[in-house]
């Protein structure tokens, strides 16, 4: 196709595949920035609801909406909505041109990513992993780290659309290296998640403030993201502030399925996932993430 980086950088024509919490911001980010923007969503009523806020357009199949497209960006749900947003006949590959950089945010497995890369090459299309991290507010508020796998070139020309919704972008390696690194990234939350939990629980359980406390250790060597966001709505059990515990098991199923594969212990990660069941349980499957504190308070009542 033979883009330059300055066209990308301002006139590029892009599709948006996928418009839930963290998609239909990103896509109005990219319209606002001035790119030529065509959505697509499996439930129609949601991509034209944005096509009237955003301008735009919407297309009834992933292939109509890439067509034309010099980058393809994406995120849906998993391995599964992957393949079927891409491969097929209505799929976004029968849209592209080759030249062109299909580039996914979806969290899903390093092998379908690399299996779909294959594709895109043997059709001349790019291809970059690029899931993302900072839940619907960073996707809100173009706030989103954003961890890639591809080609040098083709990350090289993803980078300046990315660019739009992200405060931080590396490439990691060949495609596949942005899932994993992504799979490193829910590693850690679960561990710290879970970690918050037991010492906000314990805090009240010895009649302490727990939000006094959770800001005062945040200031020091137990500080997070998590604690400075997250500490204050757990102690108010309020649990509807982005990554869904449904979602989240997701993630940790394919990081444990991945160690298996590579021969790595992750104990902590499997424990909690276990910990993540128990919510679901509860009905907490719709519950962010910092939920898991609901499983303690259940428990101690029982």
């Amino acid at each position: 196709m033979g883009f330059s980086f300055a066209e990308i950088l301002t006139m590029a024509r892009l599709a948006f595949l996928g418009l839930g919490v963290m998609g239909y911001p990103m896509a109005g980010h990219l319209a606002k920035a001035g790119h030529t923007v065509v959505v697509y969503n499996r439930t129609l009523a949601k991509a034209q609801h944005w096509e009237k806020e955003h301008g735009g357009s919407s297309a009834p199949t992933p292939a109509e909406a890439a067509r034309g497209a010099d980058v393809v960006l994406a995120c849906v749900g998993n391995d599964d909505d992957l393949r079927s947003v891409v491969l097929g006949d209505d799929g976004a590959l029968a849209g592209m041109s080759s030249g062109s950089i299909f580039v996914d945010h979806t969290t899903a497995s390093a092998g379908v990513a690399r299996e779909l890369a294959e594709t895109a090459a043997a059709a001349g299309m790019g291809f970059v992993d690029a899931p993302v991290s900072g839940g619907q507010a960073g996707a809100e508020n173009a706030q989103l780290a954003i961890m890639c796998g591809g080609s040098e070139a083709d990350f090289g020309k993803a980078q300046p659309i990315m660019d739009v919704y992200a405060k931080a972008i590396e490439r990691f390696g060949d495609v596949g290296a942005g899932q994993i690194t992504k799979m490193c990234n829910q590693i850690c939350i679960a561990g710290l998640v879970q970690g918050m939990s037991e010492a906000i629980n314990f805090a009240e359980k010895a009649g302490l403030d727990a939000k006094q406390m959770a800001a005062l250790v945040s200031q020091g060597a137990g500080g997070s993201w998590q604690l400075t966001n997250r500490a204050e709505t757990m102690v108010d059990n309020k649990f509807d502030y982005g990554f869904a515990v449904d979602w989240m098991r997701k993630d940790l199923g394919i990081a444990l399925d991945t160690a298996e594969d590579i021969g790595v212990s992750l104990p902590v990660t499997a424990l909690v996932d276990q910990f993540y069941a128990d919510v679901q349980q509860l009905g907490g499957g719709r519950w962010d993430t910092s939920s898991l504190i609901q499983r303690l308070r259940h428990f101690q009542k029982g």
